[in-house]
């Protein structure tokens, strides 16, 4: 009997096929499965239509307190910073000579009034005489004519004594409006001019306080067309809530209300002047303060709430979030945006009423991906003292080294023990194949 040998090499490549058949009906994988998304339906709610903008405050009046006739100042009747009436004496300007310049008027006045009385006796005199032709009527004219002079240096005497009144009353400077009195800008000795408009010191009133805020005419102009496509309802200019945001950060306790809005656009920077008016008992508001309104234009009843971590940006900067169709399956939707309320965006148009919008799981699925979508549980809004965006985003950076290494190892192929992959395949392998 011939028993035929078979190579030994057929008889290891059939084991080896055999082994690597078993390995891979090991190895297959199971049916992937329906990844699971967090949803929440939306609905279109009510939502005040909200504009912040920066401003500086300016105080309701301003009064420049400049001397108004030349002379030394003698004293000063204030203190820096105090609260003055209207009227109330701030400086004393020396009153010489314009009490001599008073008194020379009065003087003028009354040798004008004196002489006044001598025209007019003449005058009745020569009237009797014209008529007896006593008098030639020349000299009778002549006296009516000097009469009328002597009348008219009795007018300018008296014109010349209120002037010098007027001026020996602006030795007494005082305050033009009651307020909050500032730095004094003169001493007592100076010299202050009427014709320079010597600066001497100024009053401002603090309470109400100015709001001059700039709002961009681009943000105007889309405020007037969803006034017009009926989106916003207003409530009229003057009832318009405006809510002040200090240096600090803290809301300005007290409600203010608009007054007007510039009707002509800054051509440097393409924006209009606001103003709004604010009480300002305690004086916690000061002119030239830097501040933020948040003015409250009306009500938005057509818009969506979307939380924030629903909504992406992609390369070019547009909003998008992802929703699940009846079929169960992932759609990419363009939105628009009009700002944030709380931990929400408010969304505009690109979504429609009941659309189940994917705020959990977002990374584990495409546009087009059958999921399985139930209730998002989302967490609650964060406690005070606890880490803002800023300060996550910051400890994310921290750890962005070792999870940079081991992705940038998952992407060469070299796990983290440093082997490659490919060859840790092969030496499976042939210990599969011995």
């Amino acid at each position: 009997m011939r028993v035929e040998r078979v190579p030994f090499r057929l008889i290891s490549v059939a084991t080896a096929a055999i082994a690597l058949a078993a390995c891979g009906e090991k190895q297959s994988a199971p049916p992937p499965q329906t990844p699971e998304v967090g949803t929440v339906t939306v609905q279109p709610s009510t939502v005040p239509v909200v504009s912040e903008l920066p401003g500086r405050t300016s105080a309701f009046l301003v009064a420049q307190v400049r001397a108004r006739v030349d002379g030394i100042v003698l004293r000063r009747e204030f203190t820096e910073g105090s609260q003055v009436k209207a009227g109330q004496r701030l400086y004393k300007i020396d009153p010489a000579p314009y009490i001599a310049s008073l008194n020379n008027a009065k003087a003028t006045l009354a040798k004008a009034q004196a002489n006044l009385v001598t025209q007019n006796a003449l005058v009745q005199r020569y009237k009797v005489l014209v008529g007896a032709n006593a008098v030639s009527k020349q000299d009778y004219d002549n006296a009516v004519s000097a009469q009328g002079q002597a009348a008219a240096d009795v007018a300018a005497g008296k014109a010349a004594v209120d002037t010098a009144q007027i001026n020996l009353g602006y030795t007494d400077v005082v305050s033009p409006v009651s307020g909050q009195v500032g730095i004094s800008q003169v001493t007592p000795g100076a010299y202050v001019q009427a014709s320079a408009a010597t600066l001497m010191s100024t009053v401002q009133q603090l309470d109400p306080m100015y709001v001059d805020l700039t709002q961009s005419s681009l943000d105007g102009l889309k405020l007037r067309r969803q006034i017009q496509e009926g989106r916003l309802q207003t409530n009229g200019p003057n009832a318009a809530k405006v809510t002040l945001i200090l240096e600090d950060g803290r809301a300005y306790p007290a409600k203010g209300k608009l007054q007007f809005s510039d009707v002509t656009v800054d051509q440097a920077t393409g924006s209009v002047t606001v103003r709004a008016l604010f009480p300002n008992p305690d004086r916690v508001l000061l002119p030239g303060m830097f501040v933020r309104a948040r003015i409250e234009e009306g009500t938005n009843d057509h818009a969506f709430l979307v939380p924030q971590v629903g909504v992406q940006h992609d390369q070019k900067g547009q909003a998008t979030v992802m929703v699940v169709n009846k079929d169960n399956k992932v759609e990419l939707h363009n939105v628009v945006t009009a700002g944030s309320q709380g931990q929400d965006w408010v969304v505009d148009s690109g979504i429609n009423a009941g659309d189940r919008v994917i705020v959990q799981g977002t990374e584990k699925v495409k546009p087009g991906a059958q999921v399985k979508p139930v209730d998002a549980q989302l967490p609650p809004p964060p406690a005070p003292g606890a880490p803002s965006a800023d300060q996550a985003t910051a400890s994310g950076y921290a750890n962005a080294p070792a999870s940079g290494a081991s992705g940038a190892a998952a992407a060469s192929g070299v796990p983290a023990s440093g082997v490659p992959a490919s060859g840790a395949a092969s030496a499976s392998a042939a210990s599969a194949a011995q």
